[in-house]
């Protein structure tokens, strides 16, 4: 068989020798083989850098959207192919659904959110504006921009679509080229994921490659520019950690390496309750989901000492009915692992854990299997272990990478938490309770030790995505030896490969470099209200100034007779003296926004489409009968929506008194309608 090209500047590379075999998990037929010899890595990133990152750079994050959600949408076209290819990992109709559609779908959470969250623009403006002087004329604003590098991925076996695809999404929306290497047991699959998307065309060329093969001298050829992100064992985190580039050129480096999860059933869950139902449910699930090939998977199940015998009896039942073998068949639960080899390295890491505890459920070296051959296949049985002395070293030491898990009995709360934390830093918790205290302990305790924690019972169970889910919006990731990095996490992500840079200057330049108005830089009130503009007309710093309109008492009565606020600060003269903020009645703050509003609007029919929201509303200083509001409205922000008919602008909003003292400051939201074509 032809070894398995790789995608690299620009075009696909047959490796120059045989390579090594791939074998089916299911049947151990060789079905081809990998190398990525003669493949210059040096030139691929370079590649990576000279053209795909200079064509990312040159659109928004909008206009990166488009282009993802084009992809996710191609790829959700294929999804049955990638699943007839995932069932030769082993892994069943319901895990390739994890793996697939889980890819599939942060595509398409990412460019959702990166519409929704991010502007229409190359850079990202964070955070407020930093004011360094007194007069104003110095301030200061974080920028982030897109690191001049490729992002190298080098992902685990157990998820060879979704783990490209999470890596991937995050790093094309922050304008920054991918190196995807697989691992080998499975680098099959990805690279009929990486063949659709580049057969698609969707992408611009030089942002996506391909390395099908050792990584060989990749990280000797790294910049200060580049990334790398690494998911895989914890052993090989450090050894890529330490990589005498990576250390010596502050190389950006992401890892998520295996970690001893585990779940804490609390003491109100006892048999009989909806949450002892949800602890038992969740373990066996996760112990034979993907054959428990999952680095979110439980390790580690920490019960009650008094309900240590039901949990054991309990979960034994539900293992009784798992059917293991070949995923072609409907009937069966649980699939083969990803190879011979990683069935043999799970039976070594067993051995080690029986030394601390004794089987409950399955069998080391047999295993029931419909459909296939037991031993050509990597087929294991559910191993649910037993260790009464939780104070062992195993249990928290020794991962075995499958469908395993170890029973441990604690005392309280706080040996919970130490029991937790024994596992040195995990990517995921969970905990099964009703109760509020024992889950805010138990959270508080062992947050520092995890990048993600599940409070599950009754009320969020039917909704949960589970214990081993991790979620496009939410970091990936955990402290100590789960990798101390974090993948995905929305916006996060997306930062991650990019540069946060402090930029000080004048009001006038930072808005020129950021593209939003900043205080103290020229307003333009010169033309027609800016409210009569299309999109493509306004310019930043447009302005209307509108007022003076004096609030009445009768005023403050309409409103409060109107709108049921009768709060005695606007009522009662005698009470709202007493008050130290106001001295007197004073108006609602409503009632000045709602004058604001009628002071800036031009109500005739125009561009303007829709007021959507106001943010950031602060109420500064009363305002009292016989004030007078003026309102100063200056286009801040300026977003076109790409494929769409209008486009959103954001106005700096400042109502002040007749003493030019600001009332009341906040952020219009509006839709404006772009110019109709002719």
């Amino acid at each position: 068989m032809a070894p398995l090209p790789s995608y690299v500047s620009g075009s696909w590379h047959v490796p120059t020798d045989e390579g090594a075999p791939l074998t089916d998990a299911v049947t151990g037929a060789e079905i081809g083989r990998i190398s990525a010899s003669g493949v210059d890595r040096a030139a691929a990133l370079e590649y990576g850098r000279r053209v795909g990152g200079p064509v990312l750079r040159e659109l928004t994050f909008h206009q990166r959207a488009v282009l993802l959600k084009q992809l996710g949408l191609h790829l959700r076209e294929h999804r049955d192919e990638l699943y007839a290819l995932s069932a030769r990992t082993g892994a069943t109709r319901a895990d390739s659904m994890i793996d697939v559609d889980g890819g599939i779908g942060v595509v398409l959470s990412y460019a959702s959110k990166a519409k929704r969250e991010l502007p229409n623009d190359t850079v990202l403006v964070e955070g407020n504006v930093e004011p360094l002087s007194k007069g104003g004329t110095f301030v200061g604003q974080h920028l982030c921009t897109p690191l001049h590098g490729v992002a190298v991925q080098i992902n685990a076996f157990n998820f060879p679509v979704w783990g490209p695809l999470e890596k991937f999404a995050p790093a094309f929306l922050a304008g920054v080229p991918s190196l995807i290497k697989p691992a080998g047991q499975t680098a099959y699959l990805t690279a009929r994921l990486v063949e659709l998307i580049v057969e698609s065309g969707i992408l611009p060329e030089g942002t996506v490659q391909f390395l099908c093969g050792g990584a060989g001298d990749l990280l000797d050829h790294l910049t200060e520019q580049d990334l790398v992100a690494f998911t895989g064992s914890a052993s090989t985190a450090l050894k890529l950690r330490t990589h005498p580039v990576v250390t010596g050129r502050s190389v950006r480096f992401n890892a998520e390496a295996d970690s001893l999860n585990c779940s804490i059933l609390g003491p109100d869950a006892a048999p009989g309750t909806p949450e002892f139902d949800l602890f038992v449910k969740q373990l066996v699930t996760e112990m034979t989901v993907k054959a428990g090939q999952k680095c979110t998977a439980i390790r580690r199940a920490l019960v009650p000492a008094a309900l240590l015998d039901d949990v054991a009896d309990t979960a034994r039942q539900r293992l009784a009915r798992v059917t293991v073998g070949n995923p072609a068949d409907p009937d069966v639960r649980m699939g083969a692992l990803a190879g011979l080899e990683q069935r043999e390295e799970v039976r070594r890491s067993l051995k080690a854990l029986l030394d601390a505890g004794r089987i409950v459920f399955g069998d080391l070296d047999h295993v029931e299997v419909v459909g296939a051959d037991a031993e050509r296949g990597a087929f294991l049985s559910p191993i649910l272990l037993r260790a009464d002395d939780p104070d062992r070293a195993e249990p928290h030491e020794v991962e075995a990478f499958g469908p395993v898990s170890t029973l441990l009995p604690y005392q309280d709360a706080g040996h919970a938490v130490a029991l937790a934390a024994r596992g040195r830093g995990s990517l995921v918790g969970s905990i099964v309770t009703a109760d509020p205290d024992f889950a805010r302990r138990v959270v508080v305790g062992t947050a520092p030790w995890h990048g993600r924690l599940l409070v599950l019972n009754e009320e969020d169970a039917k909704e949960s995505t589970g214990h081993g889910s991790p979620l496009p919006p939410l970091v990936h990731g955990g402290p100590g030896r789960a990798g101390g990095g974090e993948e995905m996490g929305g916006v996060r992500g997306i930062v991650h490969h990019m540069q946060r840079t402090a930029v000080q200057a004048g009001p006038s330049m930072l808005t020129a470099i950021t593209g939003r108005w900043t205080s103290g830089a020229p307003r333009a009130q010169s033309g027609p209200h800016p409210f009569r503009k299309h999109l493509e007309e306004l310019a930043v710093g447009d302005t209307v100034v509108a007022g003076p309109r004096v609030v009445t008492l009768d005023d403050v009565e309409r409103f409060a007779e109107f709108t049921g606020d009768t709060f005695y600060a606007h009522m009662d003269e005698d009470a709202a003296r007493a008050n130290p903020f106001f001295g007197g009645r004073v108006a609602h703050g409503y009632l000045i926004v709602s004058f604001a509003a009628g002071l800036f609007v031009d109500p005739a029919p125009g561009p303007v489409l829709a007021n959507y929201g106001l943010e950031n509303l602060r109420f500064l200083a009363p305002v009292k009968p016989g004030d007078a509001l003026t309102v100063t409205l200056t286009a801040k922000q300026i977003t076109p929506r790409e494929g769409a008919d209008y486009g959103e602008v954001r106005w700096d909003t400042d109502v002040t008194n007749q003493e030019g003292v600001s009332v009341a400051k906040y952020d219009v939201l509006t839709l404006v309608a772009k110019r109709p074509e002719e």
